[in-house]
C-alpha cells in the first residue's frame, strides 16, 4: 500500500511558511500633506542655496525627497512656486529677527542690536541668506533683498530722526543716514558670510564703532573739500 507523499514545508507551495521565513519589510510611514510640503521646502532651500535657482531642477528636488515630479507640482505648481515660498519665508524670518531685536533705549545699543540681529541670521540661517543675496529670477510678493533692507532702514530712520532733532540736525536727512547705516551692516554681512573671521561679536563691535563714532562727530552741515561741488 502506497503511503501519502509528505509535503515539504519548505517548498514554494507552502505560502504561510514561506511568508513566515521571509524577512519582514519595514513599513514606510506615509507623510501628511503638511509634512511633505515642509520636506520639499527644506530640500529646495538647501539646493537653491548651493546651486541657485537656475542650477536646481524639479527632478533633483523630487529625487532628494523620494517622490515623483508631479508631487512637487501638486504642492507648489513648479520650481518657481517653491522658490517663491522659500524666499518669502527667509525674508520674513530676517525682518522679524531685526525688528524684534530693537528694544534698547540708547541709540548706540540699538545699533549693536541691529548688527547682531543680521549676523545672528547669517549664522543660524546661512542657506537662507545665500538665497536672499542672490538676484531673484522671479518676482517676489515680499520684494527683493534690497527692498527688505529698505524696510529695516525705515524702522531705523525713526530712531535717527529723533536723535537728529534733539541734536539740532535736519531730521529730513534721517532716511539717507538710515539707508547708509543698514546698507553698511548688510554688505559687511555678505562678506562675513564666507569669511567668518573675526568672530561675530567683534564684527558687531567694529561696525558699531564706525557707525557710532562717525555719527558722534557728525557735522550739522557737512562740506566737500574737493573741487567738485555738484
Amino acid at each position: 500500500m502506497m503511503g501519502r507523499v509528505a509535503t515539504d514545508s519548505s517548498t514554494p507551495g507552502n505560502a504561510s511558511s514561506d511568508s513566515a521565513d521571509r524577512p519582514r519589510r519595514a513599513r514606510r510611514t506615509r507623510m501628511t500633506g503638511a509634512e511633505r510640503r515642509q520636506q520639499l521646502l527644506e530640500i529646495g532651500r538647501t539646493l537653491f542655496a548651493a546651486k541657485g535657482f537656475e542650477g536646481t531642477s524639479v527632478e533633483e528636488i523630487a529625487a532628494k525627497a523620494g517622490v515623483s515630479k508631479p508631487v512637487v507640482y501638486e504642492h507648489f505648481g513648479g520650481k518657481e512656486g517653491l522658490y517663491a515660498v522659500v524666499v518669502d519665508r527667509e525674508m520674513r524670518q530676517l525682518l522679524s529677527m531685526v525688528t524684534s531685536s530693537l528694544t534698547a533705549g540708547h541709540p548706540r545699543e540699538l545699533c549693536e542690536q541691529a548688527a547682531f540681529a543680521l549676523l545672528d541670521y547669517i549664522e543660524e540661517y546661512t542657506d537662507g541668506f545665500r538665497i536672499l543675496v542672490r538676484d531673484s529670477p522671479i518676482p517676489q510678493s515680499t520684494g527683493s533683498f534690497a527692498s527688505l533692507i529698505s524696510d529695516i532702514a525705515t524702522q531705523v530712520e525713526d530712531i535717527l530722526g529723533r536723535e537728529f532733532k534733539a541734536r539740532g540736525f535736519d531730521p529730513k536727512l534721517a532716511p539717507l543716514y538710515a539707508q547708509a547705516l543698514v546698507g553698511m551692516v548688510a554688505l559687511t554681512g555678505q562678506w562675513w558670510l564666507d569669511a567668518r573671521r573675526p568672530k561675530k561679536a567683534e564684527v558687531a563691535a567694529h561696525l558699531v564703532n564706525l557707525a557710532w563714532h562717525g555719527l558722534d562727530g557728525l557735522e550739522p552741515k557737512p562740506r566737500l573739500i574737493g573741487h567738485r561741488k555738484s
